[in-house]
């Protein structure tokens, strides 16, 4: 069975993850083609994954299978509209742009395209990334597996009933990777602080943050429960714990993703407009 064919419009890092990815998985590379205006980048992806380069987006998604829009939001409008032309045999469209709602893509590419909205995150960078994905109506049940498995190429993905969860996912999951990376930062310099060489401290963190996030993926509980088990009365992770619930840490929490949700709202109007 022959595979559908791909074309990345953009072939920066998050393109480039992706080709990695379906490529480390099987997928031909004769199968996908990748279209960026700067030559370097046409020159490095064809070299590094022997895939398809051009400069003209309208030769790359012609006849293509699947359309990938990971491009720039503030060049959406533009480059969508230029390869209207080219779509009418309605390939499947996937956008990872931030901010850029369904109702504009079906304006700029035509309003019968099947499209996917997709919010990815930096891990895919290195095959642990995570995604949330929403389709329009004109989704096919096998399109909508295809798009899953493009995002599965380079960690997990998980399909929204609503296009409004987006900026859920968004504050969970597109900007997280930050807020554990500021996690890991105040561990580091207190470890510093308390006496342990740059390196150790370091090291240490980076260790128990991967040994964590292990542990929680591959238990059958929850992460309460994780927590509790290793927080024993009276210990020092107890007074540790306390002291973050004494200075509110889940408000403190909740009040920053909020602000993450609010600030994706009004990023999707300023591109709107």
């Amino acid at each position: 069975m022959n595979k559908p064919t791909l074309a990345f419009i953009g072939g920066g890092n998050m393109a480039t993850s992706l080709i990695a990815g379906l490529l480390e998985k099987g997928y031909p590379a004769k199968n996908i083609t990748v279209s960026d205006p700067l030559k370097e980048n046409r020159e490095r992806l064809s070299q590094q994954f022997g895939i398809n380069a051009t400069s003209d987006n309208n030769q790359a998604v012609a006849g293509a299978d699947v359309i990938i829009l990971a491009i720039k939001p503030q060049v959406m409008k533009h480059v969508a509209q230029g390869i209207q032309v080219a779509l009418a045999h309605r390939p499947l469209v996937i956008s990872i742009a931030a901010g850029i709602v369904m109702s504009s893509l079906q304006e700029w590419l035509g309003q019968d395209m099947p499209i996917v909205r997709c919010m990815p995150n930096t891990p895919a960078l290195v095959q642990t990334g995570a995604a949330g994905l929403f389709a329009n109506a004109q989704v096919s049940p096998a399109q909508q597996t295809l798009a899953g498995d493009i995002l599965n190429a380079v960690g997990i993905s998980c399909w929204l009933e609503s296009e409004d969860d987006i900026d859920a996912v968004t504050a969970v999951s597109g900007s997280g990777p930050a807020y554990f990376f500021l996690i890991m930062e105040a561990m580091e310099q207190v470890g510093i602080e308390l006496g342990l060489t740059q390196d150790v401290s370091r090291k240490l963190t980076l260790q128990t943050a991967l040994g964590a996030a292990k542990m929680a993926a591959e238990s059958d509980v929850d992460s309460t429960e994780l927590r509790r088990r290793v927080t024993s009365p009276g210990g020092t992770t107890q007074r540790a714990i306390e002291t973050f619930v004494d200075g509110d840490i889940t408000g403190l929490f909740r009040k920053a993703m909020t602000g993450a949700v609010e600030r994706a709202q009004e990023m999707a109007k300023e591109m709107a407009n």
